[in-house]
């Protein structure tokens, strides 16, 4: 059965780091484009970032271009998060997730948003001080 589990969440000082962990289980992660996105209480889903399957290219929103590093490790089937330079509008559940890229190549964030197929439950990040 096809699997996420993420963690590395919790509550962070603004301006401070969190490295968050998606671990695969089920399915093989070379195959898929794999990316985060988060949700905001009262507020839609927002693409963070993404590493196309085709080429290996990354993408990355403009809100946390420069702060955020997307990485895979395909020998341990996880995809990483490093956040870092964090904001309290920062605050969100983080989700990995896995696209077959059924409709193309994924692009852009934008394009990895809507051709997900797979996602994990979440885990809580808190920018406060």
């Amino acid at each position: 059965q096809l699997q996420f589990v993420e963690s590395g969440g919790g509550l962070v000082q603004p301006g401070g780091s969190l490295r968050l962990s998606c671990a695969a289980s089920g399915f093989t992660l070379d195959y898929y484009a794999i990316g985060w996105f988060r949700q905001a209480p009262g507020k839609e889903r927002e693409g963070v970032s993404c590493i196309s399957s085709s080429d290996g290219t990354i993408y990355y929103a403009d809100s946390v271009k420069g702060r955020f590093t997307i990485s895979r490790d395909n020998a341990k089937n996880t995809v990483y998060l490093q956040m870092n330079s964090l904001k309290p509008e920062d605050t969100a559940v983080y989700y990995c997730a896995a696209s077959r890229s059924g409709l193309g190549p994924i692009t852009s964030v934008r394009s990895f948003m809507v051709q997900i197929d797979y996602w994990g439950k979440g885990t809580q990040v808190t920018v406060s001080s």
